[in-house]
């Protein structure tokens, strides 16, 4: 359970980058799962790049970070990439 405060957009509908698809079919990791993984999310923070966001979850009792960017337009919730933490 959560007790951290989301943002309003962290319950807008995603969207996947072409990047994020290819990484994902890389990664064997498939959209079920990264919804899954933001289900879970253990923490947010700020990623280096401006308007972004890094999400940490735990997935297949691994750490997992999730980038998203969220679409004030569009009001979607994209995804840039995904990828396990070492």
């Amino acid at each position: 359970m959560r007790t951290k405060r989301w943002p309003e957009w962290w319950e807008w509908e995603l969207s996947f980058r072409d990047h994020a698809r290819q990484v994902m079919r890389e990664r064997d990791v498939t959209e079920v799962d990264v919804r899954e993984m933001l289900e879970d999310a253990r923490d947010l923070y700020w990623a280096s790049l401006a308007g972004r966001w890094v999400v940490l979850s735990r997935w297949r009792r691994r750490l997992w970070e999730v980038v998203v960017e969220p679409d004030a337009i569009d009001g979607v919730l994209v995804v840039i990439t995904v990828y396990e933490v070492d």
